[in-house]
């Protein structure tokens, strides 16, 4: 049994779809403040309406966490619902598919930008929080792309969230003095509405190729979260916890045929 987390102050960013909401919901249902942060207000209040039945306090924040003026506004908001920040899920992340000889520059910023600078960006504006909190964390959403695999036409998604690991180690140095940790989840893949564009060939393929012959759920991600954000997770720091079915055992598919 876990301490409870009853009332804590936590921002999920990238929480009105897909990953973010399946972590946004384990919280809600531990009864925690939580504040969604998106771009889309439509996504975003659904994703509030949904939340909110289930337990929990939820509320929904526009903002464009690439841009420091955005990551400032997440803080102070937090602050003024919740009373702070005690769980920062840096969860806000974008996927487009090029490949490398058809990438532009602007498309290299964006996804760096959202995924690794706004991440960077984002736990600089949460700090003071997470200190008056005494017992901050810091959840960073990577994935199994970039930091172990790669797949054609996510060179720069992949170098973003390795580049997230990189991050995280010395901040968790740097932070750990404040009591705060640093830790990361690395899902592979995981039923969104992003796979939805990727078809059913795709989700077959990937599913046949996990020891678990199935992919993930939001809501898994969400459970390693919680973990790492409760009490009793305190003394684990700079640290990274891959949910991904086994995908990433196997030496190739003969191995799971063996």
């Amino acid at each position: 049994m876990f301490s409870s987390l009853e009332g804590t102050s936590v921002v999920v960013t990238g929480g009105s779809k897909g990953i973010g909401k399946g972590i946004a919901r384990v919280f809600a249902r531990e009864q925690a403040r939580v504040l969604l942060v998106g771009r889309d207000e439509e996504a975003g209040r659904a994703a509030v309406d949904e939340l909110a039945a289930g337990g929990g306090e939820v509320s929904f924040l526009a903002a464009d966490i690439s841009k420091a003026t955005g990551c400032d506004r997440v803080a102070a908001v937090a602050a003024e619902r919740n009373g702070g920040v005690d769980v920062l899920c840096a969860n806000a992340g974008i996927f487009p598919q090029r490949l490398i000889r058809e990438m532009s520059e602007e498309e290299i910023d964006e996804v760096l930008g959202t995924n690794l600078k706004g991440c960077m960006l984002l736990v600089r504006a949460c700090l003071p929080a997470l200190e008056r909190s005494g017992h901050g964390r810091v959840i960073l959403t990577s994935s199994i792309t970039g930091p172990v695999t790669g797949f054609p036409g996510w060179s720069h998604y992949g170098a973003s969230k390795a580049g997230q690991l990189g991050f995280m180690r010395t901040a968790a140095i740097e932070l750990a003095q404040s009591g705060i940790t640093v830790n990361a989840v690395l899902p592979g893949n995981i039923v969104t509405e992003g796979l939805d564009e990727l078809g059913d060939e795709y989700t077959a393929e990937m599913a046949a190729s996990i020891p678990m012959r199935r992919l993930g759920t939001p809501d898994e991600v969400g459970y390693a979260a919680l973990f790492l954000a409760s009490k009793e997770a305190g003394y684990i720091t700079g640290q990274a916890i891959v949910v991904d079915g086994g995908q990433i055992l196997p030496e190739s598919l003969a191995a799971l045929e063996a």
